[in-house]
């Protein structure tokens, strides 16, 4: 497993070195996933030249619009480890929420354990004109190897595997004082008839709603299950978005949980992965004092700057 960041500082810059970086895999019979956002795909296309089934392209600004899904596609994508695998995966782009880029920041850091012992090599670009100098010292820190036109060379900023840079494992940014509160024990009716009712008021597709108390309801079940069945629930709108989060005591020791492709044979333990798929972020942070899971749920006609709906080009879909 090799894990590069590609720190860019113009369009050719960008397009020479991914094109080389899948061409080369392509010449070697590693089969290529490009999940970059849509607007890159034509100048990395006629770089490329190629027409090959073994080349997929994705739009990361859908399917990557919650971090944590990335590496659930791209375990679906390397499947049963028939060969070689390269992915270039682009995870923060400009207009990404500070919310995002903390969640983007994690799922780096994780995917060094998430492949470990893999026959997979995954290149992430950063566009160091447009993003803050922040994100491009945290590439530094996730990513073990650093590549550019010049080569490649390892990071002397490196944490080492699965290791959190600070901004993405500090505690999350204070709740506003108008957030509404329920303390709960043991009855998941309540907790779904608050939030039911504390996110009347944005007006959500009943559909989203639904999923949004879905989603609640199984970080509350949670906590009924792992955590002596006491937590909290705050409710609040915040601009473009409402948000919920639930508190406990309880420790999530696996730091992939949520993050992997859920095994078909386990009964149960697929809670954090449900929440991945019903709201639009999740932001989990546990440790011995207890586990906070902030869910944010875009409103309607909402969208990130730069997000596009997903869509996949090639001949394979993933």
């Amino acid at each position: 497993m090799r894990h590069l960041a590609l720190v860019y500082r113009d369009p050719g810059e960008y397009a020479d070195v991914v094109s080389g970086f899948l061409q080369a895999g392509l010449a070697a019979g590693a089969r290529g996933f490009a999940m970059v956002p849509a607007a890159r795909h034509a100048d990395l296309r006629a770089a490329m030249n190629s027409g090959s089934e073994d080349l997929v392209f994705a739009d990361m600004t859908g399917l990557g619009a919650n971090p944590a899904r990335i590496i659930p596609v791209i375990e679906s994508f390397v499947g049963d480890g028939r060969g070689p695998v390269r992915v270039v995966a682009e995870p923060i782009w400009p207009g990404r929420t500070s919310a995002e880029n903390r969640e983007a920041t994690k799922h780096e850091a994780l995917i060094n354990l998430a492949f470990a012992g893999r026959d997979v090599q995954i290149l992430c670009p950063y566009d160091a004109a447009c993003l803050a100098g922040s994100v491009l010292a945290d590439a530094r820190r996730t990513h073990p190897l650093l590549m550019s036109s010049e080569g490649l060379a390892a990071s002397r900023d490196y944490a080492g595997a699965g290791k959190l840079p600070t901004t993405c494992s500090a505690e999350l940014p204070p709740r506003p004082a108008y957030a509404r509160a329920m303390a709960f024990n043991g009855d998941l009716r309540r907790v779904r008839s608050f939030t039911e009712r504390e996110i009347r008021a944005a007006e959500l597709p009943a559909s989203r709603a639904a999923e949004v108390v879905l989603a609640v309801s199984e970080v509350a079940a949670n906590t009924l299950k792992h955590a002596g069945g006491q937590g909290t629930i705050w409710c609040w709108q915040a601009p473009g978005e409402v948000i919920c989060e639930v508190r406990d005591d309880g420790h999530i020791a696996d730091p992939l949980a949520g993050r992997r492709l859920p095994d078909p044979e386990q009964v149960g333990g697929h809670g954090l992965w449900l929440v991945n798929r019903c709201v639009d972020l999740a932001e989990v942070r546990s440790s011995g004092d207890g586990t906070v899971t902030r869910m944010h749920v875009r409103l309607p006609g909402f969208r990130t700057p730069g997000a596009e709906p997903v869509r996949l080009a090639g001949t394979h879909a993933v």
